[in-house]
């Protein structure tokens, strides 16, 4: 107790409650930047999957071309290897059925005489166009082209 009668608890009552106060004007700052980066990550988080789905493919890709002479150029072929790897991304989605020269996916299958071994070999390049999924102005880009080309000797 005091001289004028209050109790030291009162005050600390008080004083705790204009805290509360204060922490959620700071939670109001702080939540749109928590909101970006989340949104960010989730970004980045797709990019890296269309970058692995395109690396695959044009592995996959490349193993078919290269089982023989007569597949060494065949794009359409290459295509339906290449095709699994993109079904789970964002603008595909089982939608896209053939590997075209149109955005999102490019399959190109050419026969090489001589490889990087002096042997004859085939080369698949594979394009993939991924759409931004939450476009935000002057901060990221509304789409990224991903390419990868394998080279593998023909049996």
């Amino acid at each position: 107790m005091t001289q004028n009668g209050t109790s030291f608890r009162g005050s600390s009552v008080r004083r705790r409650s204009n805290r509360r106060g204060a922490a959620l004007v700071e939670a109001a700052f702080a939540l749109p930047w928590l909101f970006f980066l989340f949104v960010g990550a989730y970004d980045w988080g797709f990019f890296s999957y269309a970058l692995l789905a395109t690396q695959n493919g044009a592995r996959m890709a490349a193993l078919y071309t290269s089982s023989s002479t007569t597949s060494a150029a065949d794009s359409v072929g290459a295509c339906s290897y290449a095709l699994p790897e993109f079904y789970y991304l964002p603008n595909m989605g089982g939608q896209v059925t053939t590997c075209g020269g149109t955005a999102p996916l490019s399959v190109v299958a050419t026969s090489l005489a001589s490889g990087a071994d002096h042997q004859p070999a085939s080369s698949v390049t594979v394009t993939y166009t991924l759409s931004g999924m939450v476009p935000i102005p002057g901060l990221l880009r509304s789409s990224n082209t991903i390419s990868s080309a394998v080279e593998m000797r023909v049996k």
